[in-house]
């Protein structure tokens, strides 16, 4: 008796446990549009994230939202997981965000490629957004340019301002173009 007892709690444990996976496979595009959405309000509200950081996201049918982008300062990393695993509908967080290693001197290449690039008067206007889209990441003197801007002369020339920037080994434009983008 005790046997066949046990034998239904497994039985049921088991249906219950494959319904729950089924459920989770599927999610709606309708509901992957809205953790899209609610994932890249709470990453842009983190009272850490700034211009030089990047954060990128994925996220799966299943459920499992990965997380990517390289920060300046490490508690973003983990606070972009904790914030992501709150939203409804978010079965799994894979945090693949690269914390850059602190370096006086990629804190030296932050600030002087800021005033080259914000302070050159093609681009003053990005600086008035609350989160600039030009994010500039520096490692080891390495520059890489994130995010997006208007036009392609917009992109030349923040690529240009990064260049010139004393003490940069490289630079590499990664910048999207909102132009192009609508085109596609």
């Amino acid at each position: 008796m005790k046997k066949q007892l046990l034998f239904a709690v497994l039985a049921s444990a088991l249906t219950f446990s494959a319904t729950a996976q089924e459920g989770r496979q599927a999610l709606s595009q309708k509901g992957i549009d809205r953790i899209v959405k609610e994932v890249r309000h709470e990453l842009v509200m983190l009272p850490f994230y700034g211009v030089f950081d990047n954060l990128a996201y994925k996220v799966d049918p299943d459920g499992t939202v990965t997380l990517l982008g390289q920060v300046s300062r490490p508690v973003l990393k983990s606070d972009a997981e904790n914030v992501v695993k709150r939203i409804e509908g978010v079965e799994k967080v894979v945090n693949n965000i690269e914390a850059l290693p602190t370096s006086p001197n990629d804190d030296r290449i932050r600030r002087a490629a800021y005033r080259a690039i914000y302070g050159q008067s093609v681009l003053s206007q990005y600086q008035l957004r609350a989160v600039p889209p030009i994010h500039i990441i520096v490692n080891k003197g390495h520059i890489a340019l994130e995010g997006v801007v208007a036009r392609q002369m917009d992109k030349q020339i923040a690529g240009m301002q990064a260049n010139g920037v004393s003490g940069v080994f490289s630079v590499t434009n990664n910048l999207r173009v909102e132009e192009e983008e609508k085109k596609k």
